[in-house]
């Protein structure tokens, strides 16, 4: 996944919040807030002011596929085609950040960077993750680094199976792997004064069924506490070929007061998947 324009640009709204413009193809919004500090609803409701008044914000509607995603339904008037807006939300005790896309499913996971795990590293590795994964996780010595590389791990696989809007009982773990290169796989950030390399993430199936060839992946680090992993499919004009750039901007938001573009501050620090 290639994010482009991460130049540093920092914002902040007035305290009467302007309408939202909507992604466009192949361009993902990242918000992340407080918990308990905003609803999807709150977010996505800034959106529909886009749709030229077809849209009334309070008829904006919520349902959830079968297998539990939520989905945002459009309440519309004569024969207007509204956008094909997908949202995902995903949260800690900490934080809580939505992903907002335009005709691409996507799948958003959040964890904090000193979670604790309650069983041995490996030995949960072992009972979730496929066997590349957990070779991965063995050979890394340092088990501060180990325990890091397995939250990545974890984030971009909860973040896959959310875009596929399967979840983890639909799509077990260890039905597919998560393949990372060198500078993600050393947990060493990319650099923006070093020429590198496009740094990818990538998923193999494991099964009979192949659901891996058409997603991005974005790993993040967020106010320095938490990992994020964004997981956006690739537009249907791409005929699944190649990877093309992907636009991101982020946000750090306190609803009805101020929001922050944060892309390219200490605020969100792309780990892997895309090159600057």
């Amino acid at each position: 996944m290639n994010i482009h324009g991460l130049q540093r640009n920092f914002c902040s709204a007035p305290t009467t919040l302007l309408p939202v413009q909507l992604p466009t193809r192949m361009e993902s919004h990242l918000w992340y807030v407080l918990p308990d500090a905003v609803k999807s609803e709150t977010l996505l409701k800034r959106y529909v002011d886009q749709t030229n008044d077809r849209v009334d914000p309070r008829s904006l509607n919520f349902k959830k596929n079968g297998y539990g995603k939520p989905e945002v339904e459009w309440q519309i008037a004569d024969d207007w085609q509204p956008p094909a807006l997908q949202f995902n939300i995903s949260h800690t005790s900490s934080l809580i950040a939505c992903g907002v896309t335009v005709d691409s499913p996507i799948g958003i996971d959040v964890e904090e960077k000193q979670r604790k795990l309650k069983h041995h590293i490996l030995a949960f590795a072992r009972r979730y993750f496929s066997s590349h994964e957990v070779e991965h996780l063995t050979s890394i010595s340092d088990i501060e680094i180990q325990r890091q590389q397995f939250i990545k791990l974890w984030t971009l696989k909860e973040a896959y199976v959310k875009a596929l809007g399967r979840g983890f009982s639909a799509s077990p773990f260890k039905t597919f792997t998560i393949q990372l290169k060198a500078a993600a796989k050393r947990g060493i950030y990319l650099s923006r004064d070093v020429e590198s390399e496009i740094s990818e993430i990538s998923v193999d199936s494991l099964g009979s069924e192949n659901l891996t060839n058409n997603w991005q992946f974005l790993l993040l680090e967020l106010a320095g506490s938490h990992y994020a992993a964004i997981c956006m499919q690739k537009h249907n004009t791409l005929g699944g070929k190649g990877n093309v750039p992907i636009k991101l901007t982020a946000r750090r938001t306190i609803p009805l007061v101020e929001d922050e573009c944060v892309l390219g501050t200490s605020a969100v620090v792309p780990i892997s998947g895309l090159t600057f």
